[in-house]
């Protein structure tokens, strides 16, 4: 199982053994299901990025593949058509080098500071390209973490540890359903 992503993915400011593609292993382990988690998160990176790195993830095998990308591209105010553009390839390019494996992309949100109609497009784009490219959409990564102090590390942004649990728990609630119709 590969995840692809940002800082989020890749654990910024925690211990390695924090990240929630660690936290999703531990549940993986727990339920005896067969998969080994790799996690290939890049802080700072935009779906543009991820988009150019593909072609080297995909070397490595993988049956389940996570795609956690966009919140950069949100925070920087990224037109949508570019952000959908971007995602729609790394989508197409997963599908094309891994055909059979099961791809699930994770929602994410804009900040409200680019306006009411960038943020609802921002939002609609996601299930709209996983719909179109055959992914399974997971819920908001940082449902119930974003705008809670306690829950994130003093920049606001990234998941604490008792926040990066709530967050496995929101990627687990999509994933598992998928990893154990795959047996």
């Amino acid at each position: 199982m590969l995840f692809l992503g940002t800082s989020l993915t890749a654990g910024l400011g925690l211990d390695p053994d924090s990240a929630y593609p660690q936290l999703i292993q531990r549940k993986i382990d727990a339920s005896s299901l067969p998969y080994q988690v790799v996690n290939a998160g890049v802080s700072g990176e935009t779906s543009a990025g991820l988009l150019r790195r593909l072609d080297w993830v995909l070397q490595r095998p993988a049956d389940v593949i996570v795609v956690e990308t966009g919140a950069n591209d949100g925070l920087r105010g990224i037109p949508i058509a570019s952000v959908r553009s971007s995602i729609a390839d790394v989508l197409s390019k997963i599908r094309s080098a891994r055909p059979s494996a099961t791809i699930a992309l994770v929602q994410m949100e804009a900040p409200p500071n680019f306006g009411q109609q960038y943020t609802t497009a921002f939002h609609e784009m996601f299930a709209s390209v996983a719909k179109v490219h055959g992914a399974v959409l997971l819920p908001f990564l940082l449902d119930g973490v974003a705008g809670y102090p306690a829950l994130n590390q003093a920049d606001g942004i990234h998941p604490n540890p008792v926040g990066e649990r709530k967050v496995a728990d929101n990627v687990w609630r999509g994933l598992e359903p998928l990893l154990t119709t795959r047996r």
